[in-house]
């Protein structure tokens, strides 16, 4: 494997443990009606990284990168996750993200 790749793969999976992490701070804000200003700021962190999506076609701009480097078409090529995981990922953490969106408005108006 070529080395670039694997900076690439580390450097994307290294982006989806940090946006794991900040969808878990949104469930405990949530969770313990604590939503505040970090809970904002995790949310503009999603927003922008939708916008990225969008602009770049559903595809991450890493993964664009990496696709110089193999010619794999497996669905983790570029991330180290469970092939699955790679291939449904948008559609789990839309369905996550729009939960805990439904649930801050929920405590803030409620």
């Amino acid at each position: 494997m070529d080395a670039r790749l694997t900076w690439i793969r580390a450097l994307h999976t290294a982006v989806w443990l940090f946006f794991n992490a900040v969808m878990a701070y949104l469930y405990y804000t949530v969770i313990t009606d604590r939503v505040g200003i970090w809970a904002w700021i995790g949310l503009g962190l999603f927003g922008v990284e939708c916008l990225v999506l969008l602009v770049y076609r559903m595809s991450c701009p890493l993964t664009l990168v990496a696709r110089k480097y193999t010619d794999s078409t497996r669905s983790n090529f570029d991330i180290w996750l469970p092939e699955w995981l790679a291939r449904y990922n948008k559609w789990i953490y839309g369905i996550l993200l729009l939960t805990v969106i439904v649930g801050m408005l929920w405590r803030v108006v409620g």
